[in-house]
């Protein structure tokens, strides 16, 4: 079981990619947490760049979230919202609309932001932008609120309760992961 995980932070040391080093921590052991660092190199959107073969930064994208049985997206708040650099990439996954790669794909948000909130707004956003790509977003999250007093120095989650909201989360993204898995291997066996 492969989860993609995305921070939606370009910061090398962020507190969301910290998050998402936490989320590999907790994972089932038959699960493996793969940590794509390719956003900053996502050009901005044009339509007239969206075709085959497409820019190697969007096939190399695609080619990510297609691999993966699901995604775990980290995100900041920037000005109460998604960051734009993380929009833009949802904006190339999300094309062509039909059949893009995160059409029917299992989906969870988290978030970490200096600020009290944990970024809950830009959560909100990106379940929204989310659910329009067809993408099966879960309800649940995680927002953690004042990330420089929850992670040591090594990185680690300090607060117990946060790190058992993570648990819950990532636990609830592999079963939906495993769930859509023996559904597509029913309809190849059927057909």
């Amino acid at each position: 079981m492969k989860v993609l995980g995305i921070a939606g932070s370009l910061r090398h040391d962020s507190w969301n990619r910290k998050l998402l080093r936490a989320a590999a921590d907790v994972l089932p052991s038959d699960a493996e947490l793969e940590i794509w660092d390719g956003l900053k190199a996502v050009p901005p959107y044009d339509e007239d760049d969206d075709h085959d073969p497409a820019p190697a930064a969007i096939a190399q994208m695609r080619e990510a979230i297609a691999g993966a049985d699901a995604v775990l997206i980290a995100t900041p708040e920037y000005n109460s919202s998604i960051p734009g650099q993380l929009k833009n990439a949802l904006d190339w996954a999300s094309r062509p609309l039909a059949t893009n790669v995160l059409r029917n794909k299992p989906v969870a948000i988290v978030g970490a932001s200096t600020g009290v909130f944990g970024a809950a707004w830009a959560q909100a956003e990106l379940r929204k932008v989310l659910a329009t790509t067809g993408a099966r977003v879960l309800d649940d999250g995680v927002s953690v609120g004042r990330a420089p007093e929850q992670f040591d120095g090594s990185g680690r989650l300090v607060d117990l309760d946060i790190e058992n909201s993570l648990l819950a989360v990532v636990e609830k993204l592999v079963d939906q992961a495993r769930t859509r898995e023996r559904a597509r291997r029913r309809i190849a066996v059927a057909a």
